[in-house]
């Protein structure tokens, strides 16, 4: 009887497999199976429309070989600083707006979390197009030189200095009230008794944060670490909204993402022909990484009993 109830979760008697069966249909179909199929993709090459199996050929090109070589180094190391801002200015000023944000001696505090998530219900090419203008020198250029601030108006999305620093802290205002939310609740999930525990103790603020919230929120710290790796690695929309996919000026804002979609999807100018396997060959070292990373993250910042 036991195990009979241990197969289901109802009292008709159901297994448990048929509820989630669909749901299991559906990401093999739509998930597992792509992947893996553009894994098989990539260890074979098209030449002359014939398919030729090829091993690992096309990740040795990948790697090391000419021009193709150059661009995804390039796009992986504009990647990493990307990802890097983030962390920096993203996910460190979520932090400190969670920590005020949850002051109880704050008043306003409704108000300035929808202040700080408003951004993230703006569509990606809205805020690409509105920044693309706010930048732009020749519609900005009067307004900031009536304030006195007319050093700014440059053109900082077309100079190969500044341009990835600009979309990467475009990017991080756009999606910063993710991580202040998600810091938010896990700082209210904290217990006041260790609150009061440390003001008996006599602890300041900065022993309290260091102590006893930073410990506490370390998995939310890993999650929205993996969740910002992950977005940042396959960025696209932010570099088409605010640019171009090829990585104009100069290659100094290709990422990963529109270094895929050239390759793949649109092909390499000048002759736009679409290489599939290559494409596949990006998207799973790519995968193969975000899972490594991702795991190494998680198992470094989960809470151990």
């Amino acid at each position: 009887m036991n195990r009979k109830k241990s197969r289901s979760i109802d009292q008709n008697g159901i297994p448990w497999v048929w509820y989630i069966l669909p749901a299991l249909l559906i990401y093999v179909v739509f998930m597992a199976y792509p992947l893996l199929d553009s894994m098989r993709l990539s260890l074979y090459r098209t030449e002359a429309g014939v398919r030729s199996f090829v091993w690992l050929s096309n990740y040795i090109e990948l790697f090391t070989r000419g021009e193709l070589a150059v661009r995804y180094w390039g796009a992986f190391r504009n990647t990493t600083v990307f990802f890097i801002i983030h962390m920096i200015v993203q996910n460190m000023l979520g932090i400190m707006f969670a920590v005020i944000l949850t002051n109880p001696k704050m008043r306003g505090r409704k108000v300035y979390q929808t202040v700080i998530f408003i951004p993230t219900t703006f569509a990606v090419l809205v805020t690409g197009y509105l920044w693309k203008l706010l930048l732009n020198p020749i519609w900005s250029g009067d307004f900031l030189g009536n304030l006195g601030l007319g050093f700014l108006a440059q053109p900082w999305l077309g100079q190969e200095s500044t341009a990835l620093p600009t979309v990467a802290l475009i990017s991080s205002w756009q999606w910063m009230g993710i991580p202040t939310m998600m810091f938010v609740a896990a700082l209210q999930g904290i217990s006041d008794d260790l609150y009061e525990a440390a003001d008996i103790e006599g602890a300041n603020g900065w022993q309290l944060f260091r102590y006893i919230k930073l410990p506490l929120i370390m998995p939310v710290v890993g999650m929205i670490t993996i969740l910002t790796f992950v977005n940042n690695f396959n960025a696209f929309d932010i570099v088409f909204a605010t640019g171009t996919v090829n990585g104009a000026p100069a290659y100094s804002v290709d990422l990963l993402g529109t270094l895929f979609y050239r390759i793949g999807i649109a092909g390499q100018h000048p002759v736009a022909i679409p290489n599939p396997d290559m494409g596949a060959t990006i998207a799973t070292v790519t995968f193969i990484m975000l899972a490594v990373v991702s795991l190494f993250i998680l198992n470094k910042t989960r809470t151990r009993g």
